[in-house]
This record gives structure tokens, sequence and C-alpha cells, in this order.
């Protein structure tokens, strides 16, 4: 794992947010600011490959740069890692962070059903993983209701917004049809964005 920014200090408990930020919008920010209220300090992490969607738009250094700029108001780092699964970039998080930190990965709803129900090749992941790190999960497109085997490693994140829907799929589908997309990105990176995708 590459740090490009390094959070001040050294925090007890850590979010880690991973994603493509391909652009970040708005959602992702709310998402980052909830988690501030759970953990001392957040972590965008960048993969340089998915295990579940394609790389392509912005490249890896816009989408770092987009990120430095988005405005996020919390103690925050941000790295880039070449793993693609929760379970490595949790280990990698951990051996910087040091055996003490509580880790819990944000999340919104749909990807915490794919954490559970990813097929990792070998039974026994999930309560691996679980006991490594814990979940904060967002409603999006409804709340998620853990398993009961699995309450106290994963919490509901309240995020008041209503913006939960907005991705950055929407984003650039927008902007390739010319419709209004601007209110879906933070401001402080709206013209970075226009120039990445116009």
């Amino acid at each position: 794992m590459d740090f490009v920014r390094h959070a001040q200090g050294k925090p007890r408990s850590v979010g880690i947010l991973p994603g493509s930020f391909n652009p970040p919008t708005i959602a992702h920010l709310e998402l980052a600011q909830a988690a501030g209220r759970s953990v001392d300090a957040l972590i965008w992490v960048v993969p340089r490959a998915f295990p579940h969607k394609d790389y392509s738009g912005a490249t890896l250094e816009q989408r770092i740069e987009m990120l430095e700029s988005a405005g996020l108001e919390i103690p925050h780092a941000i790295a880039v890692t070449d793993q693609g699964l929760f379970i490595d970039i949790g280990r990698e998080c951990r051996e910087h962070y040091g055996p003490e930190a509580r880790l819990a990965f944000v999340c919104g709803r749909d990807a915490a059903e794919r954490i559970l129900t990813w097929d990792y090749g070998r039974p026994g992941v999930v309560e691996e993983m679980l006991g490594e790190f814990e979940l904060l999960v967002a409603p999006r497109g409804g709340h998620f209701a853990p398993p009961a085997e699995y309450r106290d490693r994963i919490h509901a994140l309240e995020v008041g917004s209503g913006h939960e829907e907005v991705s950055s799929t929407e984003v650039r589908e927008r902007i390739a049809r010319g419709e209004p997309w601007e209110h879906l990105v933070p401001e402080r990176i709206r013209e970075r964005v226009r120039e990445i995708y116009s």
C-alpha cells in the first residue's frame, strides 16, 4: 500500500473507504463525513485494479487529485493498493496502523452484501474478515440487515442527506448525455470533473 497522503497523529480507529472514485461524488463525501462520527480518521483507498469492474475513465493520478481536492473535513489519508478484495486491503491497513487500531470498512448496502456473498474460493473467509475488521454500512437502495451472527461486527452508518443513490456511473452518463451533473459532485472538483470527463 502506497500512501499519497497521511492523516496526522496515530488514529486509534480508522475507517477504510475503497472505491474507484471515477469521479468522487457527493455521496462519497457524505459517506466519509458520516464515518468520521465513528472513527478517528478515514483512509480513501484507490485500488490499481478491481475484481468486479473495469478500470476506465479518469487515470489513477486524476482520481487521487480529485480526492485530495474534494474537501473532506475530517482527518484523512489517501493510499493506492494493488489489492482489490477487502480482506487484502484490510491486512495492508493493519500492517500500517498496527495491531491495536480498530479498523472498519465504510461501504453501502450493495457492497456489504457483495462482501458477505462473494465466492472467495474457500469457506470461512467472511468470518476471518470480520474477525479482523468491522463494517460501517450506509443505506443504498434500502437498509442492510446483517445476519444475526455478525451483528456485533456490522454497524449501521447514518447518512442523512438522501444522496445514497448517487453514483459515479450516473455522473459519467449524465455528462455523456449532456444532462446536468454538477450537483452530484463536490463543488471544489466540479471544474476538474468537467475537464476530465467532457
